[in-house]
């Protein structure tokens, strides 16, 4: 109806508001089919199914009278001898169609209503209330100007939010969502929306189905991006109406996204609480940050270099179980009576049992991959800072990384918040020159490559422990054993992404006499 106010003013054509003036109609829940069948099958045929199946509704009082005095302004406006064209509720054809055929007499109602006025909705309410996906409507207002497209799909304009989420998503997180996830989005938001009778699922369903497949941050970035319209303003020259779904009676689901580790068991905490200092003006913090004297947050220091020793670990666990092998008992238990061997060959009644061999040397080094930052010609790096820093104890291991940049988010004043693309741990600390600036590493030919031939050249040990999503060229394994070395290649996969997620991010401070007040901020 608003679309048909809208075209008729832009033509020019006169307009009437026949509809009766009611107040307190009942609510109607009754289903309806998808709108999105009236692009496959045409508007006349949906509209002819659905009257089809509606025979039997059943109709208010004031629906009646709706109708009769609908019917009546049809009639009257009929005698000019003019074209109309009434646009109203489906529901109702059937009734209007009958009392069309024999004269109406003119209902009586209510003709003015007191107290109506203009108002502008507030950007939170709009996000809130209205009927359509806001991302949805501002595609429709684009498609319906000049230069728009002819016809939408609402299936491809989902499919292009949840193509935007996901950049928004890995430039403010760092986190990619694999193909495999977006299709799980996709089939879970359909088959939601086919159990609730509709073709297209909604923007609750698109939300839920978000998180599942990802995270909260994710289904925030879904909702943050499809309830945006953007043609809100701070001063639109009209009074701001701020309604909430409670207000106008809409059918509502609440969802509450959770995107950070809350405390789930209530805790004494020393009052008073002083407050987190704020900043004065948006990029204050930012543009204190120097970065001259850096250095890390030592609690962070701690879990990285525990992390370290789990993989070193871990590796060695997997090459010994590797190194094992299944042997008929003779005289020995060896490392213990293998079960499943056993069993399998149980008619024989031979008994097996394990022989491990161990594994010789030690890991002396650890690399740990979460993205290659393969930069395409013409195109940014996602993590062009690259450091090196000495460990500052007998207990921390010499660093090397590649990260996102200090001073561009910041958590605090002086206390930048940075994620690792990849970073390398050797030990003994205090040997490692700067190996982005050491030429002997210029054959690397990208920063992986770079930070595994630092491993191996610095590692003092046999074994250096290699984590990522692929496992290193042959070149890097013909490198390591001309420096007479091994890798040890653990697939990321295999380990726990909430960990993963948790290690990646990491703070940098501008000088040591921030850690004094940063634990109030990390």
């Amino acid at each position: 109806q608003v679309e048909a106010v809208r075209m008729a003013l832009s033509e020019g054509l006169p307009i009437h508001f026949i509809d009766r003036d009611t107040s307190g109609y009942p609510l109607d829940y009754s289903p309806m089919p998808d709108p999105y069948a009236v692009k496959s099958i045409g508007h006349f045929l949906y509209s002819q199914a659905y009257l089809k199946v509606s025979q039997t509704h059943t109709s208010f009082p004031e629906d009646t009278l709706r109708e009769k005095t609908v019917a009546y302004h049809l009639q009257r406006l009929s005698r000019k001898g003019e074209r109309i064209l009434f646009v109203g509720g489906l529901s109702h054809l059937p009734g209007l169609q009958d009392l069309l055929h024999h004269p109406q007499t003119q209902v009586i109602g209510r003709r003015k209503r007191e107290g109506v006025g203009l108002a502008h909705l507030h950007k939170e309410s709009s996000q809130e209330i209205l009927s359509e996906i806001p991302h949805l409507a501002a595609a429709y207002e684009r498609a319906r100007s000049s230069d728009g497209p002819d016809k939408m799909d609402r299936l491809k304009i989902i499919s292009q939010l949840i193509n935007i989420a996901t950049k928004n998503h890995w430039k403010k997180n760092k986190e990619e969502l694999s193909r495999t996830q977006i299709r799980i989005l996709h089939k879970f938001a359909r088959n939601y929306a086919l159990l609730t009778g509709y073709l297209v699922p909604n923007f609750y369903q698109l939300i839920v189905a978000a998180r599942g497949a990802a995270d909260d941050n994710f289904a925030y970035e879904v909702w943050e991006k499809g309830s945006e319209y953007p043609w809100q303003t701070e001063e639109p020259g009209l009074p701001i109406l701020h309604l909430k779904g409670e207000d106008i009676f809409l059918d509502q689901k609440r969802i509450r996204f959770h995107r950070r580790l809350k405390t789930m068991r209530r805790r004494l905490v020393p009052i008073p609480v002083k407050k987190k200092k704020r900043e004065r003006y948006p990029g204050e913090w930012r543009k204190e940050f120097k970065g001259f004297s850096i250095c890390s947050y030592p609690p962070e220091d701690v879990v990285i270099e525990g992390y370290g020793h789990y993989l070193k670990k871990k590796a060695f666990e997997i090459k010994s179980e590797e190194n094992s092998r299944i042997e008929p008992f003779m005289c020995s238990m060896m490392e213990g009576l293998d079960i499943r061997e056993t069993i399998r060959d149980w008619e024989r009644g031979t008994i097996y049992v394990k022989a491990e061999r161990p594994l010789k040397g030690k890991v002396g080094s650890v690399v740990v991959m979460f993205h290659a930052d393969l930069a395409k010609e013409g195109s940014e790096e996602n993590f062009p800072w690259c450091v090196t820093w000495l460990g500052e104890h007998a207990q921390e291991s010499d660093m090397a990384f590649y990260s996102t940049p200090a001073g561009e988010i910041m958590g605090g004043p002086g206390i930048s918040r940075c994620q690792y693309g990849g970073f390398m741990l050797t030990y003994p600390p205090m040997r490692v020159y700067d190996i982005w600036k050491d030429p002997f590493f210029d054959f690397a030919r990208n920063k992986p490559e770079r930070l595994l031939m630092a491993a191996l050249d610095y590692c003092l040990e046999k074994h250096v422990v290699y984590m990522s999503a692929t496992p290193p060229s042959g070149w890097c394994h013909s490198m390591a054993a001309r420096l007479g070395k091994k890798v040890i290649y653990l697939p990321i996969g295999s380990f726990s992404p909430v960990t993963l997620k948790k290690i990646r991010q990491f703070h940098v401070l501008d000088g040591h006499p921030v850690r004094k007040y940063a634990r109030k901020y990390i």
